[in-house]
């Protein structure tokens, strides 16, 4: 990864990676769990850098959004590790667009975030890949289930 070329309200952004931003912080376990999730998809590696400050407890999308509309720029795609993501098993983070329609968003397990993280930023798949390709709960668990 290289070195941030700045900061966007106080998450560093680059051309390499993704930031995956705590939100929830009563799970230390929990959290620990997501990034390992993450980090051991075997040959895949996800592009992330992990964001660990309490300034963005119970960040929310619409919080995000006002945040885009006081700068110009800001990452393609934002990871939230919320409530939701630090208590189920598969660890479902919040994948939210910033960049092409911002403020939509799913969910995709910690396993899968390299596919989206390696895919959407360089724009070797569309968001539509991925959201049409969420299970009935609204989770992406990777493609030809």
């Amino acid at each position: 990864m290289s070195d941030a070329r700045t900061a966007w309200h106080g998450i560093p952004i680059d051309d390499d990676s993704s930031p995956v931003v705590r939100t929830y912080f009563a799970d230390e376990g929990g959290w620990t769990r997501v990034r390992r999730a993450i980090q051991s998809r075997g040959e895949f590696i996800a592009p992330v850098h992990f964001v660990d400050d309490r300034v963005f407890e119970g960040l929310e999308v619409s919080a995000l959004m006002a945040m885009c509309a006081e700068t110009a720029e800001s990452p393609t795609l934002i990871l939230l590790a919320d409530q939701v993501a630090m208590s189920s098993d598969e660890h479902p983070l919040l994948v939210i667009d910033l960049f092409h329609e911002p403020g939509r968003w799913f969910r995709a397990v910690a396993s899968e975030i390299w596919s989206v993280t390696c895919n959407l930023p360089i724009a070797n798949m569309d968001w539509e890949d991925f959201a049409e390709a969420v299970d009935k709960d609204g989770v992406f668990r990777g493609f030809g289930r």
